[in-house]
């Protein structure tokens, strides 16, 4: 690996340490807060075969700057599965140096593996840098989300 080079690659268990922070970043980007149980319940499953949930990791230089988790699931309207992005970070000193892009491409290329037909993800709509990136990988489909708290 060359100086400076951003390599992507499966999250493994000795990275709890360096993987907390960015969590905690992407979950501060998006003003969100979660008991330390669900870090931890979401840190095991990525390692349960018995989970359909992925995690990979953007490093340059020996420290992770990016991570990406996602998540396998049927579909009706599809034979096998879908994939969902569901989180994706790249530290604010290391956007725009195609981390983030990698990070996806990984993603695809994770889901085109386990046979799903669709990738998909969402953002906030005020995320326009995140949005400069994805509308350059991927269709903007025109759904609207709504949620209710449960």
């Amino acid at each position: 690996m060359m100086p400076g080079e951003t390599v992507v690659r499966a999250l493994q268990p000795g990275d709890r340490e360096a993987w907390e922070p960015l969590w905690q970043g992407y979950l501060t980007f998006y003003k969100a807060t979660l008991a330390s149980d669900v870090t931890d319940a979401t840190w095991r499953r990525f390692f349960d075969p018995l989970e359909r949930l992925g995690a990979f990791v953007a490093e340059r230089d020996g420290r992770l700057i990016g991570i990406a988790h996602y998540l396998l699931h049927r579909s009706t309207w599809a034979p096998l599965c879908y994939c969902y992005l569901e989180d994706l970070f790249v530290e604010p000193s290391a956007r725009g140096s195609g981390a983030g892009r990698a990070l996806i491409a990984a993603v695809e290329a994770a889901a085109r593996e386990a046979g799903a037909s669709r990738l998909y993800w969402i953002t906030h709509e005020t995320n326009q840098t995140a949005q400069n990136l994805y509308n350059q990988v991927a269709e903007r489909p025109g759904f609207v989300q709504y949620r209710k708290k449960l």
